[in-house]
């Protein structure tokens, strides 16, 4: 029905599932490539258009992780005569990269969708830290993607082999690749990655060369680039908006701004994922509520006290725990807002359907 050239977006038999299951006469599949306003501009089988969701969505969508984000595929309704059209719903994701919104506000924001690996970026510099890169982690595994660790200007490194093992020990498993733009070193690499129909997505703070490796993929600087602040080897924000790009060989990018602050959202999976070995001494413990302070026949004690763990990995992991936990809390009492806020609406709605009869009659 929809053809190859939804394919070579990333179009696949998960997605004709999704459009089947909310399908309607007039409906056709698109894909977000930019937001912008509350805009989005989308490809579909017809070509590019602009699309704004529609009254009913906005209606009975209350949360914010339900709107549509850049890579989500749509189900659309054109509107005839116009390049133009209306989101009637948001296809089920493979994917999605959450976090909480910057600030004290307690609410998801779905970064990205539909993501196939996750490039997340450190540079090897003195900005480089261990403890973002694990946050970083944890927020890729979660979303459902697989994560690929990039170290960009390796030519800023003096020892940059070591640097790169003690990286990989950390990473636990997930491939890792170093590469300059400026000398090229390692971007041939990262070909086996980019193939028709996949969508990478890249993951960074601010200045870690994200625009200059999309640069490097479409051939041509399309994107702007800053250099970093020589003081404190910390970029500047460059990108500002998120859009996927389609790249030369076929391969999709999503580009997003560099996050200045990064919370997560849930990362259950993710934690487990990202520490993986702190999970395997921590099943080892005598007691199964062990906390890992005091109590006797603590594996995980015993392997920090042998410096087979790292002292300050598992503080990092106990900080994010707690960070988790506490966010739990707050997500509960959340819950009950947002739905206080549906039965709001659909008060408010049988109230005016009554005068609409009462006026009628």
């Amino acid at each position: 029905m929809q053809g190859e050239p939804l394919k070579r977006y990333g179009w696949d038999a998960h997605f004709e599932s999704g459009f089947a299951s909310v399908w309607k006469n007039g409906l056709e599949p698109g894909r977000i490539l930019e937001e912008s306003r509350q805009r989005f501009r989308v490809y579909t089988a017809n070509g590019e258009l602009w699309a704004e969701v529609s009254g009913r969505f906005r209606f009975k969508t209350v949360a914010r992780e339900n709107f549509p984000a850049v890579g989500d595929w749509l189900a659309l309704r054109l509107l005839p005569g116009e390049d133009r059209a209306v989101v009637e719903g948001v296809l089920p994701r493979k994917s999605q990269f959450i976090r909480k919104v910057a600030g004290k506000q307690t609410e998801a924001q779905v970064v990205g969708a539909n993501m196939d690996w996750v490039f997340v970026m450190m540079s090897l510099n003195q900005d480089f830290s261990a403890r973002r890169l694990e946050r970083y982690l944890v927020l890729a595994w979660e979303s459902g993607a697989s994560p690929v660790v990039i170290l960009s200007k390796s030519d800023l490194c003096d020892d940059k082999e070591a640097a790169v093992a003690r990286i990989r020990r950390e990473a636990g498993g997930v491939p890792v690749h170093a590469i300059s733009a400026l000398t090229g070193e390692g971007l041939d690499e990262l070909c086996a990655y980019l193939t028709t129909g996949k969508t990478i997505a890249l993951l960074g703070s601010s200045g870690v060369g994200k625009s200059t490796l999309v640069n490097e993929f479409l051939g041509s600087p399309s994107l702007k680039t800053q250099p970093i602040r020589a003081h404190d080897d910390c970029g500047r924000h460059t990108t500002t908006t998120r859009q996927l790009l389609l790249l030369p060989g076929g391969a999709m990018v999503l580009d997003t701004p560099g996050m200045r602050e990064l919370q997560l959202w849930e990362a259950k999976d993710g934690m487990q994922m990202a520490f993986e070995e702190i999970e395997v001494w921590a099943s080892r413990c005598r007691f199964r509520d062990c906390i890992h302070q005091h109590e006797p026949g603590c594996a995980v004690r015993e392997a920090i006290a042998a410096g087979t763990l790292d002292e300050k990995r598992f503080q990092s992991y106990e900080k994010l725990k707690r960070e988790m936990k506490h966010l739990a809390l707050k997500q509960n009492g959340l819950a009950e807002r947002l739905e206080k806020q549906r039965w709001k609406k659909f008060s408010r709605l049988a109230k005016d359907k009554a005068f609409a009869r009462w006026k009628g009659e």
